[in-house]
């Protein structure tokens, strides 16, 4: 059975919801479609709540903030009415672990050794004397998805993935998995690159297969609960990262972030949360995380409990000319009826990227519909 929609945006993940939302506050009707039940992409917070020993955590699962500097996030949070629960950095400062000891890193320097370019204005901005450099919400980054999956209840089309994308008399038909299809005037792609590449490729536009150029490598994060007095001593900053040599003999904690340090709420008094950014292990990650931690921050004991995370296409790294192949495809939809691509694969990895990619993509697309 066929149905119709102004413009249909396909993904649910932080691009598509930006974009679903600039498009509902203008008046379209849309349809916001995803694979999964659950959207959000890679934002998952969980808080574990009831009498037990994880109540009153705040565990992260993706990313667990972004950059004070970028505005798009921010701006959304307060238009979906949530500017509010946005918080601020505790902490300030980090470190590398040389394999003998922490030592100092300079603002910014830590996501250069993690292969995170930070904007020239943005470095200045984490320079700048006591301007902590990252940002939150009160129970986590899931705060931003509730509230606009709450306002796009109405539209939100769960466990509907995109097989198919062909021309349609007013625009594009799309296939849906299970045999239904959706009409639209207008489509967004806000999907990762590799899928976005075959449904444009499909579409007529052989550029696009390109854009499967993008390589996700795989991520796993390990968050571990311990009793404060647990730990030596509380450590300085919000975290580590590990040398390039250190990493390179077998370690299997890459970077270490002190959530119960970082932000305010992450952990019940008298408790500290960590969470490690893990590399290729065999056996548990989370065992493997706490043996090294244990060593570094001096932990002893074992933790309270442990989850991990594994994305198997979790960060996206980009080719030489990525940016120039994408500009390309853009030039080549704009020929074509009213198809945007949005999202980590082309603008990227960043929660605050992904929302500015959304919204610009949305603003594209209205401009072609002439409601703008």
């Amino acid at each position: 059975m066929a149905v119709s929609a102004t413009v249909v945006v396909a993904g649910a993940g932080l691009a598509g919801l930006a974009a679903a939302w600039e498009l509902s506050r203008a008046g379209a009707n849309v349809a916001l479609l995803d694979a999964e039940r659950r959207p959000g992409g890679m934002v998952v917070t969980e808080r574990p709540g009831g009498p037990g020993e994880k109540d009153g955590f705040v565990v992260e699962g993706g990313p667990d903030g972004f950059l004070a500097a970028e505005p798009d996030i921010q701006e959304l949070a307060r238009d979906a009415g949530i500017g509010g629960r946005l918080v601020d950095q505790l902490a300030s400062g980090s470190s590398l672990w040389t394999g003998r000891r922490l030592e100092p890193l300079a603002e910014g320097q830590a996501a250069a050794l993690l292969g995170i370019q930070i904007p020239s204005d943005v470095g200045a901005q984490l320079a700048a004397p006591l301007q902590f450099g990252f940002r939150s919400f009160a129970t986590g980054m899931l705060d931003l998805v509730e509230a606009l999956v709450a306002r796009l209840a109405p539209v939100f089309r769960p466990a509907q993935g995109v097989t198919g994308l062909a021309p349609a008399t007013r625009g594009w038909r799309l296939s849906l998995n299970g045999g239904s299809t959706v009409e639209a005037e207008a489509v967004i792609l806000a999907l990762p690159a590799w899928a976005a590449a075959r449904l444009v490729t499909g579409a007529g536009v052989p550029a696009a297969r390109h854009l499967d150029d993008v390589i996700y490598y795989p991520s796993t994060t390990v968050s571990l609960a311990y009793r404060s007095d647990q730990l030596a001593a509380a450590p300085a900053g919000t975290g580590f990262v590990s040398a390039a040599e250190w990493g390179e003999s077998g370690a299997a904690v890459r970077a270490c972030s002190y959530s119960w340090l970082k932000y305010p709420g992450r952990a019940p008094p008298g408790h500290a949360l960590i969470r490690a950014f893990v590399g290729p292990v065999d056996g548990d990650p989370a065992a493997a995380a706490h043996a090294e931690l244990a060593g570094i921050l001096g932990i002893r004991g074992s933790p309270l409990w442990s989850r991990a995370f594994t994305w198997p296409r979790g960060l996206p790294r980009y080719k030489p000319g990525h940016a120039g192949q994408v500009a390309a495809v853009r030039e080549r939809l704009t020929r074509l009826a009213p198809l945007a691509i949005a999202g980590a694969g082309f603008d990227g990895a960043g929660v605050s990227a992904c929302v500015k990619s959304g919204r610009e993509a949305a603003r594209e697309i209205l401009h072609r519909l002439g409601q703008v």
